[in-house]
């Protein structure tokens, strides 16, 4: 046996949820600029976990669905202000949120295709509330209900602030959503199928997701960009800063790819959407800074910029805490964790692969009193 760190280049499994073919990314065979430039985020859900777009009719009942099912127990809104708030990053609130959600499901533990089904609208439709209820608690302030008359994307903006989001605010967010909706196997996706592989519940395949997905190198990457943009501050301290950086050999996040070889094909959609939003705010200096740093990173290694790097200043722009900004990775890349372990339970294997071990060979067991 040859290890290969990391599994890179390593095919694991066959899927239909999405592909990444020669620096082109398609959900279900639909190329993302296409779903980026027309598509709600409620299509793209249903797109993912049936493999199609749905029809009108089809659209209106997922979209009745999420809406019905997007109140989350009280029990998890009470259990929220018992965290020591000052020091609970929102990632670790949402693990163990989904954890106890699972708690108040009656369905959890069943694990036919109809109760799968079934979890997955609750899951789908109750995380964006999650993340938003627990944002406004620890400043003091009372959850806000979602309504049934806003897109998934309008529900999160307005249950954050309690204002109705205007349009422009609307379509960066959905943009943003459809564009993280899913990658193929990336690291809280696998994880999220190494899980329920085992054949546990859902609810324990998407607390393993977030879990991964926390980390700097995969979902916490945009909130380290946007930590680094208020580090620059303007526009002429760039060079500088990135200089120094690149110099003492220090990574610069929100760059480079493991499968992407020739860029990331979501950053231009949300580096569009950077200019336009930054521009409106009246902060053009967010996105200049950003042009500016990847020129600079560009032009010393060969690493283009990934989905992460803009959607710093996206959310920044729409006012979003930037401690949220991997809580919303979640809100929703949680469609393509549903859509994989779906797959996963239709045609299972356990995932069990082997180590090439180099560790001591051949030792004897010596008592305790003759070992040196």
């Amino acid at each position: 046996m040859t290890a290969t760190r990391g599994l890179e280049g390593i095919v694991a499994t066959t899927s239909s949820v999405s592909s990444i073919i020669d620096d082109t990314l398609t959900y279900a065979g639909y190329n993302i600029d296409d779903l980026a430039e027309n598509a709600s985020f409620e299509e793209v859900v249903y797109l993912l976990w049936h493999r199609k777009l749905p029809n009108t009719d089809q659209l209106n009942e997922i979209k009745k669905q999420l809406a019905e099912n997007a109140k989350i127990p009280q029990q998890v809104i009470d259990h929220f202000r018992t965290y020591p708030i000052n020091s609970v990053h929102p990632m670790a609130a949402l693990r163990t949120a989904v954890s106890l959600l699972g708690l108040f499901d009656e369905e959890a533990d069943v694990m036919d295709t109809e109760a799968n089904y079934r979890k997955a609208i609750r899951l789908q439709a109750q995380l964006p509330i999650v993340v938003t209820s627990f944002a406004r608690i620890r400043k003091g302030l009372e959850p806000i209900e979602p309504r049934t008359d806003l897109t998934m994307a309008a529900n999160f903006l307005y249950t954050l602030s309690g204002q109705e989001p205007d349009e422009v605010a609307i379509e960066a967010f959905n943009k943003a959503l459809v564009l993280h909706a899913d990658h193929e196997l990336n690291a809280s996706t696998f994880t999220a199928r190494v899980c329920v592989a085992t054949l546990s519940d859902v609810y324990s395949g998407v607390t393993a997701a977030i879990g991964a997905l926390k980390g700097p190198l995969h979902g916490g990457a945009n909130e380290a960009v946007m930590k680094m943009l208020a580090e620059i501050g303007e526009v002429e301290n760039a060079e500088s800063y990135i200089n120094e950086k690149l110099a003492n050999k220090e990574k610069i996040m929100g760059f480079g790819h493991r499968v992407y070889r020739q860029g990331d094909p979501r950053a231009k959609h949300l580096r569009a959407m950077s200019e336009k939003l930054t521009k409106l705010t009246g902060e053009p200096k967010w996105y200049e800074m950003s042009m500016k740093v990847e020129e600079l990173v560009t032009s010393q290694k060969p690493l283009p910029p990934n989905v992460d790097f803009y959607s710093a200043s996206v959310y920044h722009s729409l006012g979003i805490d930037h401690d949220l900004f991997t809580p919303i990775f979640a809100v929703s890349r949680v469609s393509g964790w549903l859509a994989h372990i779906l797959e996963q339970y239709d045609n299972n294997r356990l995932i069990r692969p082997r180590a090439d071990y180099v560790g001591p060979d051949k030792q004897v067991y010596v008592p305790v009193d003759q070992r040196s």
